[in-house]
Parts: C-alpha cells; sequence; structure tokens
C-alpha cells in the first residue's frame, strides 16, 4: 500500500460508501425497524463490524434556555467481513429500542382535562423531539468510519 493510500485509509476516504435504506417513520409502539445497509467498496477493504443506532435529540426550553439532550434507544451491531474493490453488498438490519415518553407525553395520551394540562405542559416547555437512524461501517485502518445518517419521524 502506498503511502498516498495508507493516509487516504486513516481518514477513511476512498474505503466504503455507506446508504441507509430505511422507512421515513416509525411507530413509538411498534419496538423494530428494519432495513437494509448498502455498502459499496472502492477498495479492497475489511468490515470489522456494522452499527446501526435509533439517537432521539430531545429538546426542551426556548432562546437562551434551550437545552437538547441525545438519547440512545437502539442499537443493533453485525459482524464484519471483507469486500473487495467495486464490490456491493446489502446487509439486512432488525433494530429494537425502547421508546421512553415524558411525563407531559403521558399525560397528553390520558385525554380529557389532563390530556389538555400535558399538552399545555409539553407547549410551555417548549418540548421536541427529533429521531435519527445511523449506520456505521467500522473499517479495519480507518480512524473515521464512514456512516450514513437518516432522519425520521415518529407516528403515534
Amino acid at each position: 500500500m502506498s503511502f498516498f493510500a495508507k493516509i487516504k485509509q486513516f481518514f477513511g476516504v476512498g474505503t466504503i460508501k455507506v446508504t441507509l435504506n430505511a422507512p421515513g417513520t416509525f411507530n413509538t409502539n411498534d419496538g423494530l425497524i428494519e432495513g437494509t445497509i448498502k455498502l459499496e467498496a472502492k477498495s479492497d477493504q475489511s468490515v470489522v463490524s456494522l452499527e446501526v443506532r435509533l439517537d432521539e435529540e430531545y429538546t426542551t426550553g426556548r432562546g437562551d434556555e434551550k437545552k437538547t439532550k441525545t438519547f440512545e434507544i437502539g442499537k443493533v451491531k453485525l459482524a464484519g467481513f471483507d469486500m473487495k474493490a467495486g464490490e456491493t453488498k446489502d446487509v439486512a438490519f432488525k433494530l429494537n429500542y425502547a421508546y421512553s415518553k415524558s411525563d407531559n407525553e403521558s399525560l397528553a395520551e390520558k385525554g380529557g382535562v389532563m390530556g389538555g394540562i400535558g399538552k399545555l405542559g409539553s407547549f410551555a416547555s417548549g418540548e421536541k423531539s427529533e429521531f435519527k437512524l445511523v449506520a456505521t461501517c467500522d473499517v479495519k485502518g480507518a480512524t473515521f468510519d464512514p456512516n450514513d445518517i437518516k432522519e425520521i419521524k415518529r407516528v403515534k
């Protein structure tokens, strides 16, 4: 391997292209997301492992009081393999997750007066959740592993 090839490998350039294929929505009650990861090898590579995770970015507050926390609500790790230059591989995954509702969200689902209080509390505190699926390919010898991120919407 030439000097420049080693540098490219170190930075993850010219290794593997990762494309995440998954539904654009998920139901919080299902507990399972299925999809595939398409891998395209640009050179001979050794994939140590594949990882898919579902992250929730939970934001509260407004303006200067705005706070964001990221929660990993599901993760699956798949075994590695070797790929040759120009090879394409589709890897199926099943991601189990556990979604936790905020107190305001739980109240809002009760309906009636309690539901109104929950909706008002959620609005007043500026609660907002965004969800992302992240597929990461751990490539041997690469410091910056290739990945793909897909925003998905929650369906109640």
